[in-house]
């Protein structure tokens, strides 16, 4: 197969994409992480933003991220178990282990590795594990490296679950706390006793649940009134509702160390900046003390759900920031984000493989950074929309 051939194969397969209506294409950003930007050169309205408490642009985090690199400099210069694990990154460790109430803290350069890294480190070949079907990728491709046998229960399904382990007792079970294309939540409380009656670990991905949910935001767990057992290990990302960037992992003293000495993806990567560490000790307290923005939000999407209901428009059950409105092929959804587009308003058409095929949807997300006009001004446009003939 020649050079030539190599590239007509991916020609064809990007056709074949594009004529299916899966093909994506990346956007030009020219304003901060905002409801009201610029995209593509044109002024909109954003509602596909994970800032769900508007901290991304804030004046003082801002602050911190500038003195913390005038501190520090720029970059970390090496992972954190060479010569990158600094003073600042410690302190944000030592701020979230308070913050999440579990002993210790790891931090990782990202949400998708520091799911790779705890699947990986407490699961191997000849272990099981069982996945929600509907969790985050990172989850998945985390039980694929693993090599262990993976198992995929139904959404929140947790009979179905404990048939399944009755028949091959699991070493870790991994779930979402907030499931990111469906904004529902996880039964926590179930599936902390069925993993504690099975001897599991119970891995939760909190990626979407801290800084929104809790008391002060201290997530999904926190939610449901429930505390984290020595088994129980909860991973939350920087990049969402606190606005900066960067994961962590919460968990008992032994598997902190146990991630530190096994997880690959925390041992051979360069250590996130140590000045957006300061930033995120800074954002960190503005979620935790300031109660409004949940309020705000929660009054936002009380607002949006209403206005919704009175269209007939088909949402997800949710009552988070992510507000999915069903309208199930690949070509549909595309059709009413770029009828949007049209009138200035940004909200992402999420297709297959991110959600299952023949559920297609407009991810709506709010943020505390939103006004009620902004959501009346949504409202407004998908009344508007133009649905094709059949």
């Amino acid at each position: 197969m020649n050079d030539q051939t190599l590239i007509a194969d991916l020609r064809a397969q990007l056709a074949a994409q594009q004529a299916a209506h899966l093909y994506r294409r990346r956007r030009i950003q020219d304003a901060p992480a905002q409801p009201h930007g610029s995209s593509d050169g044109r002024s909109v309205l954003s509602f596909c933003s994970n800032d769900y408490l508007g901290l991304a642009n804030h004046p003082d985090v801002i602050a911190a991220l500038q003195h913390g690199a005038a501190r520090w400099g720029v970059g970390s210069g090496a992972a954190h178990l060479v010569n990158g694990h600094t003073a600042a990154h410690h302190a944000l460790e030592e701020a979230l282990a308070e913050f999440t109430g579990q002993p210790r803290v790891l931090l990782f350069s990202t949400g998708y590795m520091a799911n790779l890294g705890v699947i990986t480190a407490l699961t191997g070949r000849g272990d099981t594990l069982f996945q929600d079907r509907l969790n985050h990728a990172s989850l998945l491709d985390g039980a694929q490296l693993s090599r262990a046998t993976l198992r995929r229960y139904p959404h929140c399904n947790t009979n179905e679950l404990n048939q399944l382990i009755a028949k091959d007792p699991p070493q870790l079970i991994a779930t979402d706390g907030v499931f990111s294309m469906d904004g529902d939540l996880a039964p926590l409380p179930a599936l902390m006793q069925i993993a504690r009656d099975a001897g599991a670990w119970l891995l939760i991905d909190d990626a979407h649940g801290f800084g929104v949910l809790g008391r002060g935001g201290r997530g999904s767990l926190h939610h449901f009134g429930l505390s984290a057992d020595e088994t129980t290990v909860v991973m939350g990302t920087l990049g969402k509702a606190f606005g900066t960037f960067g994961a962590f992992v919460a968990g008992a003293e032994e598997v902190i160390e146990t991630l530190i000495q096994r997880a690959r993806s925390y041992i051979f990567t360069t250590a996130m900046p140590p000045a957006l560490a300061e930033a995120t000790r800074v954002s960190l307290r503005l979620a935790e003390r300031e109660d409004w923005r949940r309020e705000q939000l929660q009054t936002l999407i009380a607002r949006f759900r209403h206005g919704a209901a009175q269209l007939d428009l088909p949402l997800a059950n949710s009552f988070t920031p992510i507000q999915p409105l069903l309208v199930g092929t690949a070509e549909l959804a595309l059709a009413w984000s770029q009828q949007l587009e049209t009138v200035g308003i940004l909200v992402s058409a999420i297709r297959p493989p991110t959600v299952p095929a023949g559920t297609a949807r407009l991810r709506i997300t709010l943020s505390a950074a939103h006004s009620e006009t902004d959501v009346d001004r949504l409202l407004t446009a998908l009344a508007a929309i133009q649905l094709p003939p059949d």
